[in-house]
């Protein structure tokens, strides 16, 4: 498995060098994210030039901070990727975001603000990011820094870390509204939205979806305003927790256990509850409001709004709620595995060059892990680098020449530019994570 891991690594690599002119700019990125992927203890300039050899980190620095690449391009190039190996029909995609703690206010979009991660108001950065999730896989696919508006109002402050002046203000929301609508413009096979109540509990990112006749299961707070319409109900308007409360009496609402999904221990299992409440403006679709009771905990309850075809199964619908919390998972092991978090970088360019290289390292990972268990390629012959030691002589004016890698001899990547190329890592296998 380290091997296979090793090859779609070098496939990676080989596929970011359309995006460099310069040669020895596309080595030390390719080693950069080398580095994500390796047992590296964190994933910061040092530790990474050490890893792949580099007497000092200025050349792994550059690669975020002076040399010429388009971090969009390669995003773009990462979502072909993960459709290729992952794209399914029925796909969900669920947008979410994650803090980043952060000492200081020179780092951009930096603010006291509520860290998820943390779970209470720090000083951090906020990301938005976009998951694909499907029944091969689950991989994420963009990433916007979230700006409060006391950054996007200071256009000096913003100058300084790099934002670009068009760079206006934006809500969580319209950021996670942009992500979805790059996906799908962009050809992404996905039959659902989910989204948690940030962004379920705003009509225009709701509103948005159903003009593209987007079906979505989004979590709203317990008070959010529902309208009934026949013949679902007589037109009224009432809270989502009043509706529920109002259906089970009556009898036309119903609990129904069902799994959300697999969990870390096994499936998750929930009281379930679905009622249409109105019909929608496209023919054939339908407003339902979803609600989750924890079976032990009885009062423990989360509402969802659904938009979706008439008709939509239970089932369906439990399914698509359950595949949010996919993106919990992605934070977890994008943080742990390829050092999403450890960044050491101040800029507006810095933070979406780091954040785009780990999203692909991870899910050059992932990909890898499935091929893994699906086949099984010839071995090949690796070299191990040992790693330098940092010392006194390696504060020299050079990091040293890249080290030298060999042409692809296979094929296995297959993106917008084309078939990608493998070739033979310098490290040993059991130096890459599987």
């Amino acid at each position: 498995m380290a091997s296979e891991c090793a090859r779609e690594v070098e496939d990676a690599a080989w596929r970011l060098r359309r995006h460099f002119r310069r040669p020895e700019a596309y080595e030390h990125a390719a080693d950069y994210l080398r580095g994500l992927v390796a047992e590296v203890e964190r994933k910061n300039g040092w530790q990474l030039a050490e890893h792949v050899g580099y007497a000092h980190p200025r050349a792994i620095q550059r690669v975020l901070d002076r040399y010429a690449w388009d971090a969009d391009a390669v995003r773009d190039d990462l979502r072909a990727y993960v459709v290729a190996e992952l794209g399914d029909p029925r796909g969900v995609l669920v947008v979410d975001e994650t803090g980043f703690p952060k000492q200081g206010t020179h780092s951009v979009g930096v603010a006291r603000q509520y860290c998820g991660t943390l779970g209470k108001r720090a000083n951090c950065q906020i990301g938005v990011f976009l998951r694909y999730a499907s029944a091969t896989g689950h991989e994420g696919l963009d990433r916007p820094l979230y700006l409060r508006q006391a950054w996007t109002d200071d256009r000096a402050r913003c100058r300084q870390a790099g934002v670009p002046d068009a760079v206006p203000f934006c809500t969580k929301p319209q950021l996670a509204l942009e992500l979805l609508e790059r996906a799908l413009d962009a050809g992404v096979p996905a039959a659902w939205v989910a989204a948690d109540a940030v962004y379920g509990n705003d009509t225009k990112f709701r509103c948005a979806l159903e003009a593209r006749d987007q079906a979505y299961v989004v979590a709203v707070r317990s008070d959010y305003p529902v309208s009934t319409w026949p013949p679902f109900g007589p037109p009224d308007r009432w809270t989502v927790t009043a509706v529920v409360a109002a259906a089970l009496s009556a009898g036309v609402m119903h609990w129904q256990r069902r799994s959300a999904g697999e969990g870390a221990q096994g499936p998750r299992w929930y009281d379930w509850a679905y009622l249409p409440v109105r019909p929608a403006l496209q023919d054939g679709w339908v407003h339902s409001v979803l609600v989750r009771r924890h079976p032990e905990r009885t009062d423990d309850l989360a509402y969802y709004l659904v938009y979706a075809p008439a008709g939509t199964a239970l089932e369906e619908v439990v399914r698509v709620a359950g595949a949010r919390w996919t993106i919990d998972d992605l934070f977890k092991q994008a943080k742990g595995l390829v050092g999403l978090d450890q960044y050491e970088v101040r800029s507006w360019q810095g933070w979406y060059r780091h954040i785009t290289l780990a999203l692909l390292a991870f899910a050059v990972l992932t990909i890898a892990t499935k091929k893994g268990g699906r086949r099984a390629r010839p071995g090949a012959p690796f070299i191990s680098r040992s790693p330098s030691r940092r010392s006194a002589a390696s504060w020299s004016d050079s990091s040293g020449p890249p080290p030298i890698h060999h042409p692809p001899t296979a094929r296995s990547w297959r993106g917008p530019a084309g078939g990608g190329a493998t070739r033979r890592s310098r490290r040993t296998a059991t130096n890459v994570a599987a």
